[in-house]
């Protein structure tokens, strides 16, 4: 599943690409993908003849800001009493990857891969394709005037981003005390922090020496400060990688992400700790492997 840095690599990348262009049309594959509306035609309506003013990430999901239609400016712009504008919001799209989501930028005449489920067209030459071969990822339109989450329900149960400046080291420790559990468990839920996965909660205990295994109520708060750090280091490590490719993620031009290459622990079951050679090892917790030195993290 794409985490934290594969759907900011994602997002750096339509911010590149697809800003001040106009959505002039689409097609929607496989209905299920639209979470919001019901209806596939409404949601190409809602997003029709509108630009993408900005992309925005929220944890693992994707917020394009949208610009309002005339007849809606109407409304901000005077026609409403000052509550009203003052509550008005732009209109949105939200995406979210899931397990095997991929946005590619391509051009309208290349041929369509048979796990296309969303196309959005960008005039006459260009599209974005949602391309998912599990069929997990979701799409959202959201009108305007109306709060994002209450359409995307799962943004309210987020986490502080580990890049916002509600991330700290008090905020984790809250966030971890008189939880009975294993950490690494305790770092896939997206209500202690948000954006970070499988791959990403492993290469941070790794580098805090923190074993998978251990109690988030037994972590003593030096142990945090350490977490605390890695967690932000090991993100914007894979983030200037382009994120991780095991699998099926690739960036909005196609492209794998490179963090694989230098990853300390994961997916490296049976071959040298880069720090001290031992054999790395792997364990079930929860259901999900989890990889370690049982050298280097104690």
């Amino acid at each position: 599943m794409p985490e934290l840095p594969e759907v900011e690599t994602v997002r750096r990348g339509l911010n590149q690409l697809t800003l001040k262009r106009k959505i002039t049309g689409g097609d929607v594959l496989l209905d299920r993908t639209i979470a919001y509306p019901f209806s596939a035609e409404d949601f190409l309506n809602g997003i029709k003849e509108r630009e993408i003013v900005s992309w925005h990430r929220r944890g693992k999901y994707l917020i394009a800001e949208l610009t309002s239609m005339v007849e809606e400016d109407k409304v901000t712009r005077g026609q409403g009493d000052k509550e009203e504008k003052s509550l008005s919001l732009s209109p949105s799209l939200g995406v979210h990857l899931r397990m095997t989501g991929q946005l590619l930028w391509l051009h309208r005449d290349q041929l369509l891969h048979k796990h296309t489920r969303v196309r959005l067209f960008f005039g006459e030459e260009w599209e974005l394709r949602f391309v998912d071969q599990r069929t997990f990822g979701q799409m959202w339109w959201v009108p305007p005037k109306v709060e994002t989450q209450s359409i995307i329900t799962g943004l309210a149960k987020l986490a502080a981003d580990p890049f916002s400046k509600e991330f700290t080291v008090e905020y984790l420790a809250n966030k971890l005390k008189n939880r009975r559990r294993a950490i690494k468990t305790g770092l896939l839920d997206q209500s202690v922090v948000a954006g970070v996965g499988n791959i990403y909660a492993d290469e941070a205990l790794f580098l805090s020496g923190i074993r998978p295994e251990t109690l988030c109520i037994n972590l003593q708060l030096e142990q945090i400060e350490r977490l605390h750090s890695s967690i932000i280091q090991v993100l914007k490590t894979s983030i200037e990688a382009g994120g991780t490719t095991f699998s099926n993620f690739l960036n909005v031009k196609g492209v794998n992400g490179n963090y694989a290459h230098v990853a300390w622990v994961y997916n490296r079951t049976g071959e040298p700790c880069r720090v001290c050679s031992h054999p790395i090892e792997r364990i079930k917790l929860a259901g999900r492997s989890s990889h370690f030195c049982p050298q280097c993290q104690k």
